[in-house]
């Protein structure tokens, strides 16, 4: 009797097993095949297809959860209509031809014709310009620029954690909006979460400030949105006129991640005033109505000042990138920007994973006799990145690129010069995931007098870094390079 309850169960057991492992192979078939399919690099789809048959179940959970592009059909639906509908409106606009610049240098002209042609914005027209690299003069800036705010504010940002200098920015926003000043928040929901956690977001709605959380974690709805999406973009807008942005979060630098032994952050943001604040609001109205479904746009109260001010820099090409904006347009610009190089380029980012393209175009400026540095933390906060980064360095050095390791806290400016005249800030760093994945906001500059001061301040960095050596590189041990390889095909992951 055992005997033959036995061999049933066996054979329901085998019947069982036959099932799941023909499922198993079916999906990774599918997958196999949806990832052919794609038009990735020939790196990327190596990687993915390791991953997917060297980690079973996992690999297929990956692929589905963190490489397609999903971002839900009523946001994916409703992002051309939106983005469209600003771009009209601000090229119709009474003094459309006030605010954008028709002349370029040499350098700028095929980006700012490149971005126009596939976004539809016009390089704009900027009255003053300047840059920061202490938080500290940041915040307090910021602060006496909400302080003075007439009419509106609006700000968004990747993290917003609250503590430090941080709280004094929420304590100016409460009081301009209890004097009557328009105040929006837009916030990530991954990035601040410990704001959303805390009792700021119940006094500052009190307090009249409107504030949404972008891109919420939904655990029921992670088959219709990718979950590592991530509104990365930080843009502070006042009075459509004063505007900033650059790679700051809203944290006060001596609390964020002290834990992990990195040093301080070091950031930089970029103030602007003028006609830029209306292309750059366009963006943030876009982001808004996606989130809420309610239309704004810039409400233009200093068009008189816009209209006369004569004094105006070259001009300010903004790129917008993220689901449903223009695909890879980042990508495109960057190489347009380092194939056109015929001097020098210094690049300066916290995370560095590029594609194939990139990489071939920055060796490629060096052995054609371009002088290329690439500043990038010594420490960083991500373990893995920190070993794919690596996977590129002979490469770059054995083309004649120069590897400068900043030691002085974790470098997270994301900064490109070209030919000191061209010069690119904002949000996006040199991986995979800012190039093709997040919503961003670049800024392409083309003033010789900011070039020379973003110069300046890259110096700097290379004076507190440590350059690399192509011999003492290539005598790094065995087991460093096979770790190097192995965990360079993760690098879709990032």
């Amino acid at each position: 009797m055992l005997k033959n309850y036995y061999n049933k169960f066996m054979k329901f057991y085998e019947i069982i097993n036959t099932l799941i492992l023909f499922v198993y192979w079916i999906l990774v078939g599918l997958v196999t095949l949806r990832i052919l399919m794609k038009k990735k690099s020939i790196s990327s789809t190596t990687s993915w297809l390791l991953i997917v048959y060297i980690l079973p179940i996992i690999g297929i959970l990956f692929y589905i959860f963190l490489s397609e592009l999903n971002v839900g059909k009523k946001r994916t639906s409703n992002l051309y209509k939106i983005w469209l509908y600003g771009v009209n409106w601000i090229n119709n606009i009474d003094c459309n031809k006030t605010i954008f610049n028709n002349k370029n240098s040499y350098i700028a002209t095929s980006i700012f014709k490149l971005c126009k042609n596939i976004q539809g914005i016009p390089g704009t027209k900027v009255h003053k310009l300047k840059i920061f690299t202490s938080t500290n003069n940041i915040i307090k800036k910021l602060i006496r620029d909400i302080s003075s705010a007439k009419n509106n504010i609006e700000i968004m940002f990747y993290i917003w954690q609250p503590g430090g200098i941080a709280d004094k920015v929420a304590e100016a926003l409460i009081i301009a909006s209890c004097q009557g000043i328009h105040c929006r928040l837009m916030l990530d929901s991954a990035g601040s979460s410990i704001f959303f956690r805390s009792p700021w977001v119940k006094i500052m709605k009190d307090a009249g400030i409107e504030i949404v959380e972008t891109l919420k974690i939904n655990i029921l709805k992670i088959f219709l949105r990718r979950i590592d999406l991530r509104q990365h973009r930080k843009i502070i807008i006042i009075d459509n006129y004063i505007t900033y942005t650059g790679s700051m979060n809203l944290v006060d630098p001596k609390l964020f991640k002290r834990n992990i032994g990195i040093g301080e952050w070091i950031d930089l943001m970029v103030r602007m005033e003028g006609p830029i604040a209306i292309s750059i609001g366009i963006i943030y109205a876009c982001d808004w109505e996606l989130e809420t479904g309610k239309k704004i746009l810039p409400n233009i109260s200093n068009k008189n000042k816009i209209s006369h001010n004569k004094k105006y820099l070259n001009g300010v090409q903004i790129i917008a990138s993220g689901p449903g904006f223009s695909k890879d347009i980042i990508h495109q610009v960057l190489l347009t920007a380092i194939y056109s190089a015929t001097k020098k380029i210094n690049i300066t980012t916290p995370y560095f994973v590029p594609s194939d393209d990139l990489l071939n175009a920055i060796c490629s400026a060096a052995k054609r006799g371009v002088k290329v540095n690439i500043i990038i933390p010594y420490y960083n906060d991500s373990i893995l990145v920190n070993w794919v980064s690596k996977y590129f360095f002979t490469d770059l050095l054995s083309s004649g690129v120069n590897i400068y390791q900043f030691k002085k806290g974790l470098l997270h400016t994301k900064s490109i010069l070209i030919d000191h005249q061209l010069s690119f800030v904002g949000t996006a760093n040199l991986d995979m995931r800012s190039l093709w994945l997040n919503f961003e906001i670049t800024l392409a500059i083309d003033d010789s007098n900011f070039s020379k001061n973003l110069s300046n301040i890259q110096k700097e960095y290379i004076k507190l870094s440590k350059k690399l050596k192509l011999k003492k590189w290539d005598k790094r041990s065995y087991w460093y390079k096979l770790m190097e390889r192995l965990l360079f095909f993760f690098h879709p992951l990032l």
